[in-house]
């Protein structure tokens, strides 16, 4: 396993379950995360195909690194879901808030494998997608959705306010996006907004690195893991990245830097 780390921000490139399971508990004040969906058909066929022939137009030039763990059949999928989110339960402080993606074919295996894994289902909120391709004669497939829950209760006087019940948002254009299933920044800095600022998220399937990236935004602190070694170092360097932009923006004003609390350990 390696390790990148920056001004409030941490990333692992290791297995996502073997990480969590070697995680402190009670750690985090957040678990918000994209995992593979083992979508993308409405057959074993089409789910085992590769992610880029599932997630990508057929006429794109990019091509964009393949990510491992989409192919699972909904048994297998609901074993693996619960296994690492009662990880996740565990790493998580009491009271503390769990986010995690999935599509209109995987989530009533999704939901419930976040309960197996002992969080409180509290609700989901679909992202919607305007300009979604039509379907004639069938209502247009134009959401995901991220469902939500807690640690056990969750109070209301969090220090933080009303948020959204849905997300409006066009995805990431495949001339911009650096993942094959990239969520756009502004879906995740809604999500993130959950956690009180100063808060900690983790995000163990941190893919091209936007859930880090809308914590550093939304004043959140972010420590996460991602298993491809390509994706790992993109999601650096973006991190990174705004990790510079801001530092320049803090100088450029007089003012201390955004990021300088430094990761609980």
């Amino acid at each position: 396993m390696s390790r990148a780390d920056g001004n409030g921000w941490t990333l692992a490139c290791a297995d996502s379950l073997l990480w969590l399971h070697a995680a402190e508990t009670e750690s985090v004040d957040a678990v918000v995360t994209d995992p593979p969906y083992s979508s993308g058909g409405q057959h074993r066929g089409d789910r085992t195909a590769a992610t880029s022939a599932k997630y990508q137009n057929s006429d794109s030039a990019i091509e964009y690194p393949e990510f491992n763990g989409d192919t699972r059949d909904q048994r297998g999928y609901l074993a693996w879901c619960s296994l690492w989110l009662a990880e996740a339960w565990r790493i998580t402080k009491p009271g503390g808030v769990g986010i995690v993606f999935t599509d209109w074919r995987m989530l009533p295996t999704a939901t419930d494998a976040f309960q197996a894994g002992g969080w409180v289902w509290r609700g989901i909120v679909p992202w919607t997608k305007p300009g979604a391709r039509p379907h004639l004669g069938r209502f247009t497939a134009s959401c995901e959705f991220a469902i939500w829950g807690s640690k056990g209760p969750m109070p209301n006087d969090r220090g933080v306010g009303v948020l959204p019940g849905f997300i409006e948002a066009i995805p990431v254009r495949s001339d911009v996006r650096q993942h094959l299933t990239e969520k756009p920044e502004s879906v995740m800095r809604k999500l993130v907004q959950i956690v009180p600022a100063g808060g900690l998220i983790c995000d163990p399937f941190a893919g091209s690195g936007t859930t880090g990236v809308a914590a550093l935004l939304e004043d959140r602190r972010f420590v996460g893991v991602e298993m491809s070694a390509e994706y790992h170092r993109i999601a650096c360097d973006r991190l990174r990245a705004l990790e510079n932009l801001e530092h320049r923006r803090d100088a450029e004003r007089g003012q201390a830097g955004l990021f300088t609390t430094e990761p609980k350990r």
